[in-house]
């Protein structure tokens, strides 16, 4: 059985999956680490969450997000459809997405090239990305995919376009300067095990996250808290945090930040240079969580990635 799903927890899946390869770099000496080597560690996590950033299937993909009614929704490309496809990226019809009562099927048209994991697919259930029992179904055509999601109560279709114009005119993402002094030693006070936090998305979807514990750290002598989630308690903890740069220097959704869980002296390294923008700093169709009320601190923090801003604007 898959782990309870939710809006923050697919954030924290692929932040973990992606951490794990690059590295997440609070371990080590607890002191201000050699600035040459440290500054050189922070460029190459930097050019990795890039790469992992301009994937083929990664968030500069995301083409399209349409909320489902229920009974039938036609899909291709033609505006007229419920689900519109990129324009020249699909048939102008391609079939219908038949939800009833939270079960999707898919009907096609006959003549639709669908492939799922490679296979050509006919008319079939689909499984969304909220099922505890199955993966999400993955579907494609040409440079297409799309499955459904689950926020809430409310199912859609997400669609991704490997050749996506945000994805093909993407020149990168400003950061403030590596500064050592903004890797921050602080300790993990425990909660009991099972306890939850509020977390609201941008759709305005509340979910409640098991949180173990909150990092306490200084910042300037002035004494700051931030709530971590995890599932488990092998897991590194997930940080939705804001800070008064949001929205002037920083985006103003807040940011995203992954510290390692505590050795056994309860110590933990919060590193603000690796603060990272979530999927809605770069796309409209990202579902992102948003700060809890108590992880928006009272200070800037001038540490981590910047605005995102697209090409031409």
């Amino acid at each position: 059985m898959k782990k309870p799903v939710s809006f923050v927890s697919i954030c924290i899946v692929a932040a973990v999956l992606w951490l794990s390869l690059v590295g997440c770099g609070g371990g080590g000496d607890a002191g201000e680490p050699a600035t040459a080597a440290y500054v050189e560690e922070i460029e190459t996590w930097r050019t990795e969450r890039v790469e992992g950033l301009t994937r083929p299937n990664g968030w500069l993909t995301l083409a399209g997000l349409y909320w489902l009614d229920e009974g039938e929704n036609s899909f291709g490309s033609d505006p007229s459809n419920d689900v519109v496809f990129p324009e020249g990226k699909a048939p102008r019809v391609m079939g219908s997405l038949v939800l009833d009562h939270g079960a999707l099927r898919m009907v096609l048209q006959g003549g639709i090239d669908v492939t799922s994991n490679g296979h050509a697919v006919g008319s079939m259930v689909l499984y969304h990305d909220g099922d505890e029992e199955h993966e999400a179904t993955m579907l494609a055509h040409g440079s297409l995919t799309w499955y459904a999601i689950k926020r809430g109560e409310r199912i859609g279709i997400r669609v991704k376009d490997s050749a996506n114009k945000d994805l093909v005119e993407f020149k990168g993402i400003d950061n403030y300067p590596v500064n050592p002094a903004m890797r921050i030693e602080g300790v993990l006070e425990p909660r009991e095990s099972g306890e939850t936090i509020e977390i609201t998305n941008v759709l305005g979807v509340v979910s409640r996250e098991r949180s173990p514990g909150r990092l306490v750290f200084e910042i300037d002598g002035e004494t700051l808290r931030l709530d971590g989630i995890a599932y488990d308690e092998d897991d590194d903890l997930f940080v939705v945090f804001g800070d008064r740069s949001n929205g002037k220097e920083t985006y103003g959704g807040g940011r995203f930040l992954v510290v390692e869980r505590p050795g056994d002296d309860g110590k933990v390294v919060i590193d603000f240079n690796r603060a990272y923008n979530p999927p809605c700093a770069f796309t409209k169709y990202a579902t992102c969580p948003l700060p809890p009320e108590q992880n928006i601190l009272p200070v800037s923090i001038h540490a981590g990635e910047k605005t995102y801003k697209k090409p031409g604007h």
